[in-house]
């Protein structure tokens, strides 16, 4: 048992809900998953959880990470809400009224800066100042940690749907319903199964689509690197933890990609630098447990 104070976490994922009460990754009380549905039904399922918690053990504190976009400006009106996402029926839900009913301390952020700061806490990125934690599965998010902290501007960054360039001769539009071939639109999850009619789970490794996913990851992280220069990302994610070859193939069009430009020589892209999270399918679940230590300092 951990010294720790107990906290509960919420991961809101494209396609499930993880609850966490725990004090840290080697101290999990309570695992609850609830599917995502309608917002009606998913955070009336949630709060179920919560509140049983909250009764039996209580908790001192509650982190949720969401997927999004959200509005994280903490003056704003919307603040706590999701805005503008391709998951259908979630726009403009608010997430924070519920979580005001425990009275504790509560953090929200998107469900990638949480895998990021627990990967910081706990994971692949402890010692480190800066680092990106970039899940692959429904969609494509990218959490960027800048001194240890997420980075944040008008919003928090929303680089899964940086547009990337093609492959000499690709055509397909992507899957994005806001941006088409961006990267979420040609290698998330959905965009592999509608360009080739079955699920990413079901493809060889050599089927030709992996082409196309190798290299819009290899231009997303080439951005990724040219911008805020992280000291190490780490890729999570169904598409790439599910895949064993990906992320050797996408080191390899990264390091050509790059072509020994700037600060991060190609011998240093490697399996340390571009690599999957410790933390593996934790990070997520773990994430929202990070956040709600976080609303305690």
């Amino acid at each position: 048992m951990s010294d720790a104070p107990l906290v509960a976490g919420v991961e809101l994922g494209g396609t499930k809900c993880v609850c966490l009460l725990a004090a840290g990754p080697n101290d999990i009380r309570g695992e609850i998953r609830v599917p995502t549905r309608g917002p009606t039904e998913t955070l009336a399922a949630i709060d179920a959880v919560l509140k049983q918690w909250h009764a039996e053990h209580g908790f001192r504190a509650l982190g949720l990470a969401s997927f999004g976009p959200l509005d994280l400006d903490p003056g704003s009106s919307s603040f706590g809400c999701i805005v503008a996402t391709p998951k259908r029926g979630w726009e403009r839900v608010a997430l924070l009224p519920r979580a005001g009913a425990f009275s504790v301390p509560v953090a929200v952020d998107t469900d990638v800066n949480g895998a990021a700061l627990a990967e910081g806490l706990w994971g692949g990125a402890r010692g480190l100042d800066s680092w990106a934690y970039v899940t692959v599965g429904t969609g494509i998010g990218v959490g960027v940690i800048v001194r240890g902290a997420p980075l944040r501007g008008l919003g928090h960054p929303e680089a899964g749907h940086l547009r990337v360039p093609r492959l000499a001769g690709e055509t397909w539009p992507g899957n994005c319903p806001f941006h088409g071939d961006c990267a979420e639109g040609l290698a998330s999850g959905p965009a592999i199964q509608a360009r080739a009619g079955v699920p990413f789970s079901g493809l060889a490794a050599d089927h030709p689509v992996w082409n196309e996913v190798v290299h819009a990851l290899a231009g997303l992280f080439h951005n990724l690197i040219l911008t805020v220069v992280p000291q190490r990302i780490l890729v999570g994610g169904g598409v790439v933890l599910g895949q064993p070859t990906l992320l050797p193939r996408i080191r390899r069009a990264l390091q050509a990609s790059l072509a020994d430009y700037g600060h991060v020589p190609r011998s240093a892209l490697n399996e340390d630098y571009l690599c999957a999270p410790a933390l593996g399918e934790r990070a997520g679940p773990l994430g929202a447990i990070a956040l709600a230590h976080r609303a305690l300092e």
